[in-house]
């Protein structure tokens, strides 16, 4: 019961700050200024700050509070630097589906607790694999290797419902509303239930989140087998995702370079797992590579780019022909605003 009781208390405490969040800071929907964003963001990294000085001051004994509040930390920029990738596929996603802004907050908050269930339950397996076969280490080591080359290689993002499983699921099984219902998830319609639209988006974050936590798990894997750090820090790293989205939503795709700075860093992790029992990287120094690598890819974006050449015509035809939306964020953000008054794609 002792190991467990931390879990459980962590756990309670930020079920209460969701439940405040959404039914008194966010009751009713509406659009989030990059202002109120940015002041949110503020107050969850303030609180995991806050979180990890409390690690640090009562970790035990002297030489364990600071470990541990290293481990968080550097665990913590881990898994935040990554969930900005998850950013890029949310602005491409509202933007297909057309969401309304004043929509799109209800979306990411059921979406952040459905990511917290999936990985809570992703860190237990992942734990008990470890413990259980110390091979499944260099497993997850090599995939993040892999992971990292294929994101360093793979340009652009596409976002092609048509393709998700559990979309295509929900639309053979359910019916769905001719546009949005307000904030709904679910309407009846001539005495029949059906999902709304609203609904499918948020079956699409989910499913990405899912994807995406099969790399930052196994990264953060990397600085530390303690599980509650593991989860405490994937726990506040995701709350702050929400807010961060507004931030960065209309600017994302001005640093270019950041994919690449991620695709860095998971390969760093990787072999860092590979390597672990030759010579095991000291957290102080992985959290300063890391640190460097994302650094880099920022100060690298704000280069200005080279004016690029003109498409061929012959691409153009060939992208329109495959009947697949390609767009760039930043047309995807001009887009969801024009919608922001209501159409989408079902």
């Amino acid at each position: 019961m002792n190991e467990t009781l931390p879990f459980i208390v962590f756990t309670l405490v930020i079920m209460v700050m969701m439940a405040l969040d959404l039914g008194i800071f966010h009751r009713r929907a509406h659009r989030v200024s990059v202002k109120e964003a940015a002041l949110w963001s503020l107050i969850w990294i303030g609180l995991s700050m806050a979180f990890n000085a409390g690690l640090y001051f009562w970790g035990g004994a002297q030489s364990v509070g600071p470990r541990v509040a290293l481990e968080f930390f550097t665990g913590y920029i881990i898994e935040k630097a990554l969930s900005v990738d998850n950013i890029f596929v949310f602005v491409l996603i509202f933007s297909y589906f057309g969401v309304p802004a004043e929509y799109q907050h209800k979306v990411l908050f059921w979406g952040v607790l459905g990511a917290l269930i999936m990985r809570a339950a992703f860190i237990a397996i992942g734990v008990a694999l470890i413990a259980a076969f110390h091979w499944i280490f260099y497993v997850f080591g090599g995939f993040l290797v892999v992971t990292g080359i294929k994101m360093a290689q793979h340009e652009d993002i596409e976002v092609d419902p048509e393709r998700n499983f559990f979309v295509r699921l929900c639309r053979r099984v359910f019916p769905i509303t001719v546009g949005y219902k307000g904030a709904k998830f679910f309407h009846r319609e001539n005495k029949r239930f059906a999902i709304t639209p609203l609904f499918l988006v948020l079956v699409m974050v989910e499913t990405t989140d899912l994807v995406f936590a099969l790399d930052s798990i196994p990264a953060i894997f990397a600085v530390t087998q303690d599980p509650f750090i593991v989860y405490t820090s994937n726990v506040f790293a995701i709350l702050g995702l929400r807010s961060l989205y507004f931030v960065l939503a209309g600017v994302i795709e001005k640093f270019r370079f950041l994919k690449l700075g991620l695709a860095a860093v998971l390969s760093f992790v990787g072999i860092k797992m590979l390597v672990a029992q030759v010579y095991k990287v000291p957290v102080q120094y992985s959290l300063l590579i890391i640190c460097l690598m994302l650094l880099i890819s920022v100060l690298a974006s704000l280069v200005p780019a080279r004016p690029r050449s003109a498409v061929p015509l012959e691409r153009v035809a060939s992208a329109k022909g495959n009947g697949r939306a390609v767009r760039t964020v930043s047309e995807s953000v001009a887009e969801a605003d024009k919608n922001a008054s209501g159409g989408c794609k079902t």
